[in-house]
């Protein structure tokens, strides 16, 4: 019986291990890597993919905080320095996607509530991300409470590859609008 017990243990540690491997968190895309290909909704109710946005030019993808109980300053002036330069960006052909992930339960009213009064320009969208897919698949899931997801700016070419990327660990520490600029170059 001892000996069947210690062929059992490999096969059992190394089944483990497999598993393991297999259940790992996602990471962000890095600089120089490709992009994966999401597709997530206006609140026109408009599927907005990855891949067919960047057909028409380089992307600037802005993951937003969401609501996590209120609506983040910190997202809101993000997002009225990246409009102010809206002209600038669409002198690149740059398509900006801002992504507001969040429980599906009222997103796109939270979504709608945190552009109050905000035109979006012709080359900005605002996007959900229900129950957190795209948050989960680009690693990007801040596990703690009152948080949603680590606010995050990724500039993405026009053959799909990151030329820019900054996961922000903390409330803060979001992407310049002018180093945004200089990856788009």
């Amino acid at each position: 019986m001892r000996t069947h017990e210690l062929l059992i243990a490999p096969l059992f540690i190394t089944s483990f291990a497999l598993g393991s491997e297999a259940a790992e968190e996602p990471v962000p895309p890095k600089v120089g890597q490709q992009a994966r290909e999401f597709r997530l909704k206006s609140l026109d109710g408009v599927e907005i993919g990855l891949i067919e946005t960047l057909r028409q030019g380089p992307a600037v993808v802005v993951v937003l905080r969401g609501f996590p109980g209120y609506q983040c300053p910190l997202c809101s002036r993000q997002v009225g320095e990246l409009i102010a330069s809206a002209e600038d960006f669409a002198a690149k052909d740059a398509r900006i996607i801002l992504v507001y992930p969040g429980p599906a339960d009222r997103l796109d009213e939270r979504a709608r509530e945190f552009l109050k009064d905000t035109k979006l320009p012709g080359n900005f969208v605002l996007v959900t991300d229900p129950d957190y897919s795209f948050t989960n698949a680009y690693g990007l899931r801040w596990h703690a409470a009152l948080e949603t997801a680590y606010p995050s700016t990724f500039v993405i070419s026009k053959d799909n590859i990151v030329s820019f990327a900054l996961v922000s660990r903390a409330h803060g520490g979001r992407a310049k609008t002018s180093d945004v600029f200089g990856a788009l170059e």
